[in-house]
């Protein structure tokens, strides 16, 4: 499957989304995801309003301004995996053991462990866009037919409609994670769709790092980069 082209896309959409708040588009003044602006989002030329269109219908009304600062500036899989290196090295370095190995995120990989990686993150990624119970029957069905559009994968496709018709398990979607970094990517891209002020969403995240087994600093690690991130929005 071609996972990481697919997430690629999403991350960096978020770019087309933040262009479009406050002008009438997609995202409106209150940061909500405008549904009836949806349809000239996709009509848009290019790959990019449409990943835009389906990362909105993921993300759900309160959560479209997530994406932003340096994940834009970065772009895409490499803002991810600069963001995820450096919560880990800040992690590492607070640790009182021996020298750690350099952490191996996505951004530092070979492209077959690339995949390996996306496709675990990618599972987080829908997983986390259901914690707030908003996608539904139909929400499915609009997801699934904008995911449609970014990739014409069928095993990919076939992938993406059993992850949105899941139940939600955060156990499930941690068994994902074969490496530390791995785990640190899941939750870090989790925590950048979910909104943190939801209860809901708040407690999904408590567990899947217990879940993940992540270490309580670098939980705080990998939230206190998102923050950091999100600033420049």
């Amino acid at each position: 499957m071609n996972t990481s082209g697919l997430l690629d896309q999403l991350l960096k959409s978020g770019q087309e989304m933040l262009q479009k708040k406050g002008n009438g588009g997609a995202l409106g003044k209150s940061g909500g995801f405008n549904t009836d602006a949806l349809g000239g989002l996709l009509s848009g030329a290019g790959g990019g309003a449409l990943a835009a269109g389906a990362l909105g219908l993921l993300m759900g009304n309160k959560r479209a301004r997530k994406m932003g600062g340096k994940v834009i500036t970065y772009g895409g899989l490499a803002a991810l995996g600069v963001l995820a290196y450096k919560a880990y090295s800040n992690w590492q370095s607070q640790q009182a053991a021996a020298p750690q190995a350099t952490p191996q995120t996505i951004d530092r990989l070979p492209a077959p462990q690339v995949e390996a990686h996306s496709e675990a993150i990618l599972k987080a990624l829908v997983a986390a866009a259901k914690s707030d119970g908003h996608v539904d029957t139909r929400e499915r069905e609009l997801i699934e037919g904008e995911l449609a559009k970014l990739t014409q994968d069928q095993q990919l496709q076939q992938w993406l409609d059993v992850e949105l018709n899941k139940p939600l398990d955060p156990a499930e979607v941690a068994r994902a994670a074969r490496t530390p970094e791995m785990a640190a990517e899941m939750y870090l891209a989790s925590v950048l769709i979910v909104d943190e002020e939801h209860f809901m969403e708040r407690a999904y995240l408590d567990e899947l790092a217990r879940q993940l087994k992540l270490d309580p600093a670098l939980k705080a690690e990998l939230e206190a980069q998102v923050k950091q991130a999100q600033a420049g929005v």
